[in-house]
């Protein structure tokens, strides 16, 4: 037995407070299971997530955060999705069964000091041990020093060359008060960490992130025109204006995109909304701590790695990609990629992508060949995706965003072309604060009586007297429940049926779809304007 689970059955058997959490145990075989199910696919549509299943009754959509009318070189423009289910013949039964588990028995069996030892032990630093010199390995081996820290910059103690990112989480699922926390770090290769003689250095790094946030960030309609602030950079690196002052010197705006980035990576072309070749994004999703200052947990639930192998400058390579998709679509063949667990999946667009998730006793271990598959949908064909991406594109701008991630002193802002702050508008378009509008604390707090209280919402908006940290941090409570009813997933290690945090079973999601229209549009709640690029002018107070 682990020392986790150990931890939990003395818990859960004597009520007593659980003994001070120790290390998370060293993982027997963190590959041992993709090994084992390579090849094995049940559910070749496991990229269609849960929310896609969402109940509208014609009313509630949260469909428009995902698809909308695409901007630059993201093509596909898929906000008829909202209009009509259109589903292969796979995809029409529900594989995601979790959602309707009752949990509530196994969250009363688990104490809460025993499930806070647990969410508070390292299991991120076993994997990273396990996987250091595993011969014959071929995929990400974990090289991210989080004991080491960052520092005032937001870089890696380590020398990683990793960055940590501070953004506006994703509407709805990614809301801690859904379920999880999450933290993004981000890495250039090494040509762009370097000067023109290829000698390390920090100032050219700092200005070729600056320029790839903003490409990715600040250029909202998909060319060079930008008008991004950013950390402080010295433009005589750039060989170029970037701020328009009419000098070259220091700056702290760039206001058109170069036609190439800096140093050793002078020869490689900025294309706006498109990552460098070499690029690196890992993703931690984690168990909420409700003593801790931002909620995020020690424990991982997820460890998830991107990286760009194929240069997609080419602005006609996503259009072919997208093209590609519909016609296999309307020839009825089913989503497949290239790669596997072992070594990554590839998706149509460049970027490998390979994960981790915890075995049964908490361990992180390498998702299956399925499993990787529940992260391809989203990282492949949705409409408001920028280079396939999510996070970056929603970075709070200049130094305040090279951070670890902390919601505090945040605001709900708009989205680019909306008049009305981001949260506020997804609890109007959903009603509520979730897909499946099952978050009854959110619910209880924004919607009394039913009815949405704006002005509740507005506090936590620029000029308010709240952040988005209070619209939505989850209570104590609802922290640790959470926490339990995930953790009874992890115990099954049914994550191909789903591994949403759900309380109690949902009653707004289809089980079996039938094609045809949800509804929305004879309400007159198709949405098209959802992005991922947010207002962040006036200058953002959180920096």
């Amino acid at each position: 037995m682990s020392v986790g689970r150990a931890i939990l059955a003395v818990a859960v058997v004597t009520g007593c407070a659980a003994p001070a959490p120790a290390p998370a145990s060293p993982p027997a075989d963190p590959l041992a299971r993709a090994v084992a199910l390579r090849g094995r696919i049940d559910n070749r549509e496991a990229g269609v997530p849960p929310m896609c299943y969402t109940h509208t009754g014609g009313v509630s959509n949260p469909c428009w955060v995902c698809h909308s009318t695409s901007v630059g070189r993201n093509s596909l423009n898929d906000a008829d999705l909202q209009l009509a289910y259109a589903f292969s013949e796979t995809a029409l039964v529900n594989h995601w069964t979790n959602l309707f588990v009752d949990r509530r028995p196994f969250i009363a069996s688990i104490s809460d000091d025993a499930i806070l030892a647990y969410v508070r032990q390292d299991n991120y630093a076993p994997l990273r041990a396990a996987l250091a010199d595993r011969a014959g390995y071929r995929g990400y081996r974990p090289d991210l020093d989080l004991g080491r820290g960052f520092d005032e910059l937001g870089f890696a103690r380590d020398g990683s060359g990793w960055r940590a990112v501070r953004f506006q989480p994703f509407p709805g699922a990614f809301w801690p008060s859904n379920g999880s926390t999450d933290d993004v770090f981000v890495r250039l290769p090494p040509a762009f960490r370097a000067d023109g003689d290829g000698r390390p250095s920090r100032e050219v790094y700092r200005l070729n992130l600056s320029i790839l946030e903003a490409a990715i960030a600040g250029s909202v309609d998909g060319t060079p025109r930008v008008d991004r602030a950013v950390e402080p950079i010295d433009e005589r690196l750039a060989h170029d204006d970037l701020d328009g002052d009419g000098a070259v010197a220091a700056a702290t705006r760039i206001r058109a995109l170069p036609a190439h980035y800096a140093g050793a990576a002078s020869d490689v072309p900025v294309v706006p909304h498109a990552y460098p070749a070499g690029t690196e994004l890992l993703h931690s999703v984690r168990y909420l701590d409700p003593d801790a200052p931002t909620r995020m947990a020690t424990r991982m639930k997820e460890l998830r790695y991107m990286r760009k192998v194929v240069d997609t400058g080419d602005a006609w390579a996503p259009l072919r990609a997208y093209e590609r998709e519909a016609d296999e679509k309307s020839e009825g063949r089913l989503p497949a990629y290239a790669g596997d667990a072992l070594e990554g999946m590839l998706n149509a667009f460049g970027w490998q992508l390979q994960a981790f998730i915890e075995d049964e006793a908490g361990a992180l271990r390498l998702q299956t060949d399925e499993e990787h598959r529940f992260c391809m949908g989203c990282h492949s064909l949705v409409g408001t995706t920028i280079d396939q991406t999510f996070s970056f594109a929603r970075k709070v701008p200049g130094l305040g965003g090279w951070r670890a991630q902390d919601l505090r002193g945040l605001r709900d802002r708009p989205e680019v072309g909306q008049p009305d702050p981001e949260v506020l508008t997804y609890f109007r378009r959903v009603g509520g604060g979730d897909e499946t509008r099952s978050n009854d604390e959110l619910l209880a707090r924004y919607f009394p009586g039913g009815v949405l209280d704006e002005a509740a919402v507005r506090r936590a908006a620029v000029g308010g007297d709240r952040d988005l940290f209070d619209l939505l941090a989850p209570s104590r409570d609802r922290a640790l429940a959470l926490d339990k009813a995930y953790l009874a997933i992890v115990r099954e290690q049914s994550f191909r049926l789903g591994r949403d945090a759900v309380l109690h079973p949902a009653t707004r999601v289809h089980r079996r779809v039938v094609n045809g229209s949800t509804e929305l549009a004879t309400t007159g709640s198709v949405f098209r304007d959802g992005r991922l690029h947010l207002v962040w002018e006036p200058g953002p107070s959180e920096e």
